[in-house]
């Protein structure tokens, strides 16, 4: 135990957005570390972290990987994200647990638009980030351009401790700026911007003299750790360069992970995957306590005990049996029958928040051939929910329909290609439709008195009022327990969410706050449910009154074309109902950044493709939900019977609830 103890550990989240070259980073740190012998490539298909039939193909990351090595004695859990933004809940999945990320940036594209929606999460998170400008060597690599633009979009506070030596194609490495060797000019604006940042720096700069560089490094090194200066470095991932100065700057800008393996465990589930032969594999990282094989753990969120069969290190292909994980470690655990992503285990004191990135903007049906069985289909879609919550695959048993949500085309291929070779199935997927949801237009009240057919009896009044963009619901009550028993409250607590997710339209009615200002209770006739068939009846009843508008989702949108094409694209841009700045010129190239409404922009990045012949790039990050013009009418179908038709409603809802 003690020498498990006194192992020093860092657990590091590698992100970036797509193409910049992560996984190519991640297989040659790997191999610089000598955990693999042979280097893989992302395009011959054999990258240790791409383990999926369908990464291999595609040469994208879908899954977060985990691999281990170790650095001048410190063992290091590597996480390998996906950069595409179709797979953003597994990033979100990931940047929970990690403490400490590595963002790697394209030395050619610079900041993009996931990029600094990563970045943001980071910060939110307070996790500790180390930039690595890639692909020096390419064409157009311009790392003082890139400099410019992550000290705008990213942070004032990012400070390089390299130096590059020649550009693009003649670019050999980069010089470490604390050699006492080091170009004067390069080190005098390392120590300046240092000084800048720190009273007690500036002043021994002040002073005059010799500095002392190892003194000046630790006061960075204090400061990168502690999250509030972020170190650059340079390389090229693909020809090995830099790599081995990028591991020795995890080592010296790094916090290591915390945790004691003697105190009452703490632990968060981040990601389940399946093993053919064991199983559910659930992906813990362990912030305190220790679980060893055989073990019987508590899982906090579902309120059960569960038996650990084994715990193993995975990575690719291979796996090992290391029989306990420790606080500070990440490990794949076999056994924990019916654990979800996001599950505690033990206590959830020591666990940290999360930043939500990942919104599903699309809804599609899943069709499949006749004669395929429909359970088979359900089942697997079912499984593969609970590897990723934010697929939410809903049957509609009456309608006989399977639906799922999804982030973007790439994510529906690799759907499609994980049931044919996982399952045997093969299923099609309707046209995408955009996810709208409802908000109050105004304040009003809702009200139920729930008193027939006997025995029954339940009276609600709710206070509804729009609240801000993105804030979701807020709900609370302010009527007295001696009118309506704690149990009851708390039941109709429990149904006002799901009486929220089917509106006037049928979306899910968001940004609002609900009081419940008025509720009785009868002495003989309540039964506990009544509640929960009253509260759709008083939610809907107050909706009706005020009435609902739609809203819409909007990207956030960066388009980089040709100089020749900058004008129809703003032209698209007005008639798509976007909005933008004004360009800005690069080289030859004009970037345009705007919002833009998914729904008049679903088929736009191909059409943007075609005319610029290739030549354009087109990203886009969700921005918020917003009210659609006057104009735009978007309903769906309402699934079970509508809180409205009270009748017809209480006779399904007693009949379900009875069932």
């Amino acid at each position: 135990m003690n020498q498990q103890q006194r192992t020093e550990r860092m657990n590091i989240g590698i992100f970036a957005h797509v193409d910049a070259g992560k996984t190519t980073t991640t297989e040659h740190i790997l191999y610089e570390s000598g955990r693999i012998r042979a280097l893989g490539s992302v395009d011959s298909g054999t990258a240790v972290t791409d383990s999926m039939e369908v990464e291999r193909q595609r040469g994208i990351s879908v899954r977060a990987a985990l691999a281990s090595f170790t650095w001048q004695g410190v063992e290091v859990n590597l996480v390998d994200t996906p950069g595409h933004v179709d797979f953003l809940s597994e990033v979100e999945r990931s940047l929970r647990v990690m403490d400490c990320a590595v963002l790697i940036l394209s030395a050619v594209e610079g900041v993009q638009a996931q990029s600094e929606m990563i970045w943001n999460a980071l910060r939110k998170l307070g996790i500790p980030t180390l930039i690595f400008v890639n692909k020096m060597d390419r064409t157009g690599a311009d790392p003082e351009a890139v400099l410019a633009q992550a000290r705008t979009y990213l942070s004032g506070d990012i400070i390089p401790v390299q130096q590059p030596l020649g550009k693009e194609q003649e670019y050999s490495g980069a010089a470490d700026l604390w050699n006492a060797h080091a170009d004067t000019a390069a080190q005098t604006e390392l120590l300046e911007a240092l000084a800048e940042r720190d009273e007690a720096l500036l002043e021994l700069y002040m002073a005059g003299g010799e500095p002392d560089l190892s003194n000046w490094k630790r006061e960075m090194q204090a400061a990168s750790a502690a999250g509030r200066l972020f170190p650059l470095v340079y390389g090229v991932a693909a020809k090995g360069l830099g790599i081995t100065e990028l591991l020795n700057a995890m080592i010296d800008y790094f916090p290591r992970a915390g945790g004691d393996a003697s105190q009452p465990l703490s632990g968060l589930v981040y990601n389940i995957q399946r093993d053919k032969s064991m199983g559910r594999m659930a992906f813990v990282r362990l912030y305190q306590g220790t679980i060893r094989n055989r073990d019987t753990v508590t899982n906090y969120s579902q309120e059960v005990q569960a038996k650990v069969t084994q715990i193993r290190k995975v990575e690719g292909g291979r796996t090992e049996d290391i029989g306990a994980l420790t606080a500070g470690d990440i490990a794949v655990v076999y056994g924990l029958s019916g654990v979800r992503i996001g599950d505690v285990l033990g206590s959830p004191d020591a666990i940290p928040q999360e930043a939500k990135l990942a919104v599903p903007l699309l809804t599609v049906r899943v069709f499949w051939e006749a004669g395929t069985d429909d359970h088979k289909v359900i089942g697997a879609l079912q499984e593969l929910a609970d590897e990723d919550p934010q697929l939410g695959a809903e049957w509609l048993p009456e309608e006989r329909e399977l639906h799922i949500k999804v982030m973007g085309p790439i994510q529906l291929e690799v759907l499609d290609s994980v049931l044919e070779s996982r399952y045997g199935l093969k299923v099609t997927f309707g046209p995408p439709s955009v996810i709208y949801k409802e908000t109050p237009n105004g304040t009003g009240e809702g009200y139920i008195a729930y008193l027939m057919p006997k025995p029954c009896w339940a009276i609600l009044r709710f206070h509804i009022e729009p609240g801000p963009p993105g804030s979701g619901l807020v709900y609370e009550s302010v009527v007295r327990s001696s009118d309506l028993l704690p149990q009851y409250q708390n039941e109709t607590a429990r149904r006002v969410p799901e009486a929220l997710q089917q509106g006037l339209y049928g979306w899910e009615v968001t940004d609002l706050k609900v009081t419940l200002v008025e509720g009785n209770h009868h002495v003989w006739h309540t039964h506990p449910l009544d509640f929960a068939v009253a509260t759709p009846m008083g939610i809907m009843d107050g909706l009706n009154r005020i009435g609902t508008r739609l809203l819409e989702p909007i990207l956030a949108v960066r388009i980089v074309v040709p100089e020749e094409n900058a004008g129809r694209v703003m032209n698209d841009l007005v008639q798509m109902r976007g909005s933008f700045e004004p360009p800005v010129l690069q080289g030859e190239r004009m970037i345009i950044e705007g919002r833009l409404p998914l729904a008049t922009s679903l088929d736009y990045p191909v059409k943007l493709s075609s005319y610029t012949k290739g030549r354009s790039t087109f990203t886009s990050a969700f921005a918020a939900y917003e009210p659609c013009p006057p104009d735009v009418h978007a309903e769906r179908t309402r699934r079970g019977v509508n809180p409205l038709d009270q009748a017809k409603y209480i006779l399904s809802v007693r009949k379900a609830l009875q069932g």
